[in-house]
């Protein structure tokens, strides 16, 4: 779903939407210090996720921190068991206290796993016959307001169908779904898939807003790393001009930033900052925040990796799929875990949000994160 600004029409797409809208590019001056005890967090950004896991997950304030101090170690390794056993791993996740969790196919890469110091779970299918059946599905002609993610929890690939899907072969999807047996779940959502135009701070231009993503440079020039679909359709914004869009298939863009202001921090709405210091590929099960300019600070967890998304406006592939809450106007905002930069805000469904992977964006187009 696009938002635009007083004097245009407010176009509004269901289930799975791109979210747009804009200030100066998601970021303010200054971080601030780490909330205590939970290294490489603000203290709203802690304070945030905290409240998130004791509403959505029903644990106590202490248990939630515990799960943040011990996520990113846990992140890390499973970064070293995928590099040591490759396609002997079938998925990595985290579990519900943050626990790092390896998908093995049989007991000497269990034994291995363990030692290691992660949980392995026997699983039945491979990444490469999961991959298979991913593949399949999409070989189908697409069908708007659907979904067709990974989730290494249940070692399957889930098709998502909106109660507003429309276009393509339904039925045929479904008929190939129903062939791939238990490798693929269908679940069933309400509502569509839009656009979210927006991340961070907003900025505008040519009647759109849209948010911040993630201040870079390169060559001594500063720019903004921002969703595709909100560079695609505006060549000036207030913070510079658009210099790169790859959507669909990718929804990531390039704005020259001329405003002399790049801090390496995302808003948090108050006055104070998140520091960006890194930058990751997500993990299913981690705990994270996004910001945008108009549902501001949020938190969630990862669901779904590797998601392709049928938005109206075209299909995107390999997204990271949560369920923080973002909105029309939060499109190019900027998904975080503490000071690990994660994601790039593209679109929304019900109850989830769906984001471009930052790392892609910034080796296409060369440039650094900010300190």
């Amino acid at each position: 779903m696009r938002k635009i600004v007083k004097g245009r029409r407010f176009v509004a797409r269901s289930a799975i939407a791109l979210l747009a809208g804009a200030t100066a590019a998601g970021f303010l001056a200054a971080p601030v210090a780490s909330a205590a005890g939970v290294d490489g967090y603000a203290p709203e950004v802690a304070q945030s996720a905290v409240a998130d896991m004791t509403e959505r997950e029903g644990i106590s304030p202490a248990a939630a921190i515990e799960i943040l101090r011990t996520q990113n170690a846990s992140v890390r390794t499973l970064d070293q068991i995928s590099d040591k056993l490759g396609d002997r791993t079938a998925g990595v996740y985290l579990d519900a206290k943050g626990k790092p969790v390896v998908n093995v196919l049989d007991a000497a890469t269990a034994d291995e796993v363990r030692a290691s110091g992660a949980e392995a779970k026997l699983v039945r299918h491979s990444t490469q016959a999961l991959a298979s059946a991913q593949s399949t599905l999409e070989s189908v002609p697409a069908v708007t307001h659907t979904s067709i993610g990974l989730d290494p929890k249940t070692n399957q690939v889930v098709l998502s169908v909106s109660d507003a899907a429309t276009g393509g072969d339904l039925a045929a999807l479904l008929r190939t779904a129903h062939r791939l047996g238990d490798r693929v779940r269908v679940e069933r959502v309400t509502g569509e898939m839009h656009l979210a135009i927006l991340n961070g701070e907003a900025i505008t231009g040519g009647g759109t807003r849209c948010s911040v993503g993630f201040n870079t440079n390169k060559g001594g020039q500063n720019y903004i790393v921002d969703a595709g679909h909100c560079t695609r359709v505006v060549s000036q914004w207030n913070v510079g001009p658009s210099q790169g869009a790859s959507f669909p298939t990718n929804d990531y863009g390039l704005i020259r930033n001329t405003t002399g202001s790049a801090p390496g921090a995302v808003t948090l709405w108050n006055g104070s900052s998140q520091k960006i210091s890194s930058h990751a590929a997500a993990t299913v099960g981690q705990r994270i925040q996004k910001s945008g300019s108009t549902t501001r600070l949020t938190s969630g967890s990862v669901q779904r990796l590797n998601v392709t998304v049928n938005y109206s406006e075209g299909s995107v592939h390999q997204l990271i799929q949560t369920n923080a809450l973002a909105n029309p106007g939060d499109s190019g905002g900027c998904l975080f875990s503490g000071s690990v930069g994660l994601g790039i805000t593209s679109g929304k469904g019900s109850g989830t949000s769906y984001y471009q992977p930052v790392g892609e964006a910034l080796t296409a187009y060369g440039v650094t994160l900010n300190s």
